[in-house]
């Protein structure tokens, strides 16, 4: 890494475009995007400190405060992916906390965030064409919900009662009230309201008659606060609403207007800003706005209240700021000055010592170029149509020369100030500034030029330009002394070193080229990034450069060559220009992005750079004549203005004085009246309170009476409980005194303590005191040197001011004539030059619009290309998944097949039984037959109750859909009769106040117009005749829609019924065969176990036989006649054949309860067959 740092000091610029570009941190401290980074304001000491922004990230588009205010959450692109970055804002600096970035859904951008009220839950929209909201507990980095929302890319807003909006619709005048608030309480945390009926909480509906068809105002941004809220009502405007004495409705309280800027080319525009985010302090004493024009403004609460008859103004947070692309900067030496100019039409001279705006003027033409005079006094700028030079005056800044320079690009002063070159196409002018002659011009470059810088020495001068090409000028000749051509490459920024042996150079081929006699010595490479400008210090250690992704990069001379540097996140668009003051302590860069960024440079070694100032910086103000005798012409009007108006309020006062003493003597007449009645009264009151004491008294002796009784009682009593008491009081006062005494002695030893530590620290501090007193003698002594020396040197310059502006007179006169001639020289070579000027510019821009469609179908292939090798993994790993799946597959069918062959086997000997065991069935199919008739007869009775029962139902819903209908027509009536009732009043009302003006005719004739405007409009009489005609064929045809579906659904149902009924059939008669081929297998299984137990009978003979030796041939044949077809093992195979037979009888049973629980499910089958009292036999499913 480099041992250069860079250090981000101070930001002036703001990033509107970012969704909830401004929040509050505390009372005192906002939050702000600009640049690449977020800004932490402080509003009284107007220091700034900086979140940055992630690491090769494109740029943010949403900030999120929490409402904890512990957080703060941004979205950002980072390598063309979304990212959302949250802050712990309580830790300095400002840490990390959460990076959510791996996403289970598609998405290429959140364009809006907020937090829950609790802080714990975030929520983020994505922009177009997904537009969902994502839900997060963004801790755990926990997914909670996603929405598909149609929202069209209104921003989110955090509501207090557990709901957050989404969009806002607003129709109002704004004086009227407030009304129709719908609000209703939702049990989700997030509620989206449709396109319909919009769900506002702190955002009404207005609405206004009489306006419906004027243009309503859009409304770009709103914010709650505790007395209601404020939106934007169009641009420049922004409305307070207050809630009112009702239920749910808001009042408009006030309009805030932003000002219009005098210094504008166009005041009447400057006041039509869109307002793209408001927020209000914590303690709601401030109201916060960012415009689409990049500037922040305040408004205090409490002016609002104070005046409330007067239109109120917002004012600028701090100052105006550029609005649009900075095209220039530039520093000067003797004044802290620095100067930018931008698209937006604008010059401003920034202090980066106060970090103040010192002066800014718009114009009507585009500020493309800027330098400032070494003095610090003029600046040049080159505009659209001209290139002026101009006064920087103490409250304006003033052209005081035009030049025919159009469109300039660049422009620069000299170190010295005599001479400046100002750049037309690819030719370099040289002025000199003290005479305005055009003392030569340097042509050579075949393309536009770039960049131009002087010599420390002024006699050389360098330059580049899109040709590729890099000249060495000499001012004395005026022809080139060096020249390094490279056509590939389009030079963007050159750079010198302070000996003037090395020029460092940047252009389109992602280099920084050392050149030295015109050859390359070394190139660095920039890793996928191009360089925009380059910037070397006055001590020649140092080397910046800007990038075209905003990002500033440090790095030491000689020139690393390795990734030996150190990058910072400074610009959200690509760095335009880089400068650095004179003492190597600042480095000033700008950006399309409109920001100026002022960084703190120093050296980790500490060479070369802490540089004291021998001469500290100027403090001369240039102002004209005019102005001079302006102010105190204004000046001796207002004194006369005082002194009249002093006579003014003394004769006022008199005439005060005079009208206040009549008013005394009235007073003094009614105080005497009033005091005399109030005499009698009191009079009558003495006598009343005469006769009450009298009665008063009576009951007080009869009171002390019983008084005295009651304490000679207690007295008594006490007097005992009195003496037990003084016994104990005896004991704890003995008690109380050793505890004292105890006390006496801690507090002593305590006293003693202090008092020693006292001394000690009097006298430390005294001895403290005495080295400050010292010390503040010393610097007063210093001081007051300085301010000697200083009256001194500005005498001195003042002198040589004096002498300097009349050897400058006389070269003015002798120069003057000189140009006038060489003009008209002049004015013939120009001719032909803008003949070949505009040819060659038309070939340059037919080649520029060829490179630039290369270059656009570059890209596009090149997309084309990471796109198709994604699509070839993502193939590649289906492939080697489907593989997978395949071998899996080919495993199951082998174990498939071998089960098949067992099942075949199987087969084969059940198949043998079913076609004895149907020989055995067909005499019995006789009786089936007779069954299923009956069956069948059945099942018609039930259709015919079914379709009974269906007709009864369908005429019931009918007759309750009529009574509904009837109902609700009731109901319509009922609330018509109320409405024209209510309507009724209010013109009875209305016409009564119209009577009370019965003897002024006009304004009786204003309150019936009125009326009549009111009351009776065609416009409404037509629009009612049309609203019920139109219900009413609305109701028509509607009634037949539901009719035509009500006729299909009974037809469909019919034919359900009919289908339903065919499977209950056919289920029936599987049910009655399979019932039937059990019973039979149930026989067969008891013969097969009797013909068993004959076998095993015989075969028990047969071994007792053999065991007593009797010769068993004769019984057995008897017994056996079959005995050829017995096997050895007969046993064994009996019972597999009984296993086998259990299994089947299992498996039937299954099968028969499964339907007999879709014949209870099915609604027709009215039928019921008789339970089964044998046992079950198998073998008869597989017909």
């Amino acid at each position: 890494m480099s041992v250069i740092v860079a250090q981000p000091l101070h930001i002036f610029g703001l990033r509107s475009r970012v969704a909830n570009s401004v929040c509050y941190f505390d009372e005192q401290i906002i939050i702000y995007p600009s640049g690449n980074s977020c800004v932490k304001y402080h509003l009284e000491q107007k220091w700034q400190k900086f979140i940055p922004g992630s690491e090769k990230s494109q740029g943010m588009l949403a900030l999120a405060m929490s409402p904890n205010r512990h957080y703060l959450a941004i979205s950002e692109i980072i390598q063309e992916k979304p990212a959302i970055t949250i802050f712990e804002l309580s830790s300095v600096p400002c840490k990390k906390r959460k990076v959510l970035s791996a996403f289970d859904f598609p998405v290429h951008e959140f364009v809006s965030l907020a937090f829950s009220p609790d802080s714990k839950y975030l929520v983020a929209q994505t922009g177009p064409p997904e537009s969902n909201l994502a839900y997060w507990m963004w801790e755990k980095q926990r997914m909670m919900a996603i929405v598909k929302a149609d929202i069209q890319n209104n921003p989110i807003y955090q509501s207090g009662d557990l709901r957050w909006e989404t969009s806002i619709e607003c129709r109002e005048p704004p004086s009227e009230v407030v009304k129709d608030e719908l609000a209703h309480e939702s049990e989700s945390l997030v509620e989206f309201p449709t396109a319909s009926s919009p769900d506002l909480s702190s955002e009404m509906l207005c609405e206004d008659v009489s306006q419906q068809q004027a243009s309503l105002p859009q409304v770009s941004a709103i914010a709650a606060y505790s007395k209601g809220f404020a939106c934007s009502a169009g641009p420049g405007v922004v409305l307070l609403f207050e809630k009112t004495e009702e239920k749910e409705g808001y009042r408009e309280n006030r309009e805030i207007r932003i000002p219009q800027d005098q210094l504008s080319s166009d005041p009447n525009q400057s006041d039509k800003q869109e307002v793209t985010c408001m927020c209000f302090s914590p303690s709601e004493e401030m109201l916060l706005i960012s415009t689409n024009k990049n500037q922040l403004y305040i408004f205090t609460m409490s002016s609002a209240d104070i005046i409330k008859g007067e239109p109120a103004h917002f004012e600028y947070l701090h100052f105006p700021l550029h609005s649009a692309a900075i095209t220039g900067l530039d520093t000067c030496i003797r004044k802290p000055l620095i100067a930018t100019c931008s698209l937006d039409r604008s010059v401003r001279i920034w202090n980066y010592e106060t970090n103040t705006l010192d002066l800014y003027k718009e114009y009507q033409e585009e500020a493309y170029a800027i330098s400032l005079h070494p003095t610090g006094l003029y600046v040049l700028v080159g505009f659209s149509d001209k290139l002026r030079l101009m006064n920087l005056l103490i409250d304006d800044i003033r052209t005081f020369k035009d030049f025919t320079v159009r469109g300039c690009r660049e422009c620069t002063f000299s170190n010295g100030g005599h001479l400046f070159a100002a750049v037309n196409g690819n030719v370099i002018h040289i002025y000199s500034t003290t005479s305005f002659e055009n003392v030569n011009n340097l042509k050579g470059h075949n393309g536009k030029v770039r960049s131009v810088i002087w010599s420390t020495d002024d006699n050389k001068l360098i330059s580049c330009g899109t040709d590729g090409a890099v000249y060495e000028w000499s001012l004395l000749t005026g022809k080139r002394d060096t020249e390094c051509v490279l056509k590939s490459c389009s030079y963007s920024g050159v750079a010198m070193s302070p000996d003037a042996k090395i020029i460092f150079a940047v252009g389109s081929d992602q280099t920084l080229k050392e050149i030295s006699d015109s050859s390359i010595l070394r190139e660095v490479p920039s890793f996928d990034v191009t360089y925009t400008a380059v910037v070397v210090s006055h001590s020649g250690r140092m080397v910046f450069t800007g990038t075209s992704v905003g990002t500033i990069r440090s790095m030491k001379y000689p020139l690393p060559v390795h990734k030996e540097f150190n990058e910072y996140q400074a610009h959200a668009g690509p760095i335009t220009k880089m400068s650095i003051t004179c003492d190597d302590q600042f480095l000033l860069t700008v950006s399309e992005d409109g920001c100026l960024l002022i960084w703190k440079v120093y050296d980790k070694e500490g060479r070369g750079l802490k540089r004291e100032k021998e001469v500290g910086y100027a403090e001369e103000v240039l102002i004209t004549k005019t102005d001079m005798e302006e102010k105190t012409q204004v000046m001796l009007e207002l004194k006369t203005r005082v002194e009249e108006l002093k006579m003014e309020n003394e004769y006022q006062l008199r005439l005060k004085d005079m009208t206040y003493n009549e008013k005394m003597k009235e007073l003094t007449e009614k105080f005497i009246q009033e005091m005399e009645s109030l005499k009698t009264k009191n009079q009558v009151l003495k006598a009343e309170k005469e006769k009450q004491e009298l009665q008063y008294q009576e009951q007080l002796s009869e009171l002390m009476e019983k008084q005295s009784r009651e304490i000679q009682d207690l007295e008594s009593g006490n007097n005992q409980k009195l003496l037990l008491e003084y016994e104990k009081y005896q004991e704890l006062q003995v008690k109380s005194q050793r505890m004292q005494e105890e006390y006496e002695k801690q507090l002593h030893d305590m006293e003693e303590s202090k008092n020693q530590a006292l001394e000690e620290l009097t006298e430390y501090y005294e001895a403290k005191l005495q080295e400050k007193s010292t010390l503040l003698e010393e610097a007063q002594d210093d001081a007051r040197q300085q301010l000697r020396e200083f009256e001194e040197t500005k005498k001195q310059i003042e002198e040589d001011e004096d002498r300097e502006i009349q050897e400058i007179k006389i070269k003015y006169e002798r120069r003057l004539r000189e140009e006038k001639e060489s003009n008209l020289r002049l004015k013939g070579e120009t001719g032909i030059m803008r003949k070949k000027f505009s040819s060659l510019q038309k070939e340059i821009e037919e080649r520029s619009n060829d490179i630039e469609t290369m270059k656009m179908e570059q890209q596009k292939l090149q997309n084309i290309i990471k796109s198709l090798e994604k699509d070839i993994l993502g193939l590649k790993r289906e492939i080697q998944e489907r593989d997978e799946t395949i071998q899996d597959k080919e495993k199951r069918i082998y174990d498939l097949k071998k089960k098949n062959q067992e099942l075949e086997k199987f087969k084969f000997v059940l198949d043998y039984k079913i076609k004895e065991l149907k020989k055995q069935i067909e005499p019995r199919e006789n009786d089936i037959k007779e069954m299923k008739e009956q069956i069948q007869e059945m099942e018609g009775e039930l259709e015919r109750f079914h379709k009974q029962n269906m007709q009864l139902e369908l005429n019931i819903t009918e007759l309750r859909q009529k009574l509904k209908a009837t109902d609700r027509e009731m109901h319509k009536e009922q609330q018509k009769e109320r409405d024209m009732e209510a309507l009724v009043k209010r013109f009875k009302t209305d016409l009564h106040n119209c009577v009370g003006f019965i003897q002024d005719p006009k304004k009786l004739k204003e309150g019936i117009r009125e009326l009549y405007n009111k009351y009776v409009q065609q416009a409404d009489m037509v629009e009612i005749v049309g609203v019920d005609t139109d219900l009413q064929q609305e109701y028509t045809r509607q009634r037949e829609h539901l009719e035509r579906n009500l006729a299909t659904l009974k037809k469909k149902v019919v034919k359900e019924s009919e289908i339903h009924r065919a499977d209950n059939v056919r289920i029936m008669q599987e049910n009655v065969s399979l019932i039937k081929e059990i019973n039979e297998l149930r026989k067969e299984l008891k013969v097969t176990r009797t013909q068993v137990h004959d076998l095993q009978s015989a075969l028990g003979l047969n071994r007792k036989n053999k065991k007593q030796g009797i010769p068993g041939t004769v019984l057995s044949s008897e017994l056996l006649p079959n005995t050829g077809v017995l096997r050895l093992n007969v046993g064994e195979e009996t019972e597999k054949i009984i296993e086998m037979q259990r299994l089947e009888i299992k498996r039937l049973r299954d099968q028969i309860q499964g339907q007999e629980q879709v014949l209870a499910l099915r609604p027709l089958s009215g039928g019921k067959l008789p339970m089964l009292e044998i046992e079950r036999s198998p073998g008869t499913e597989q017909q």
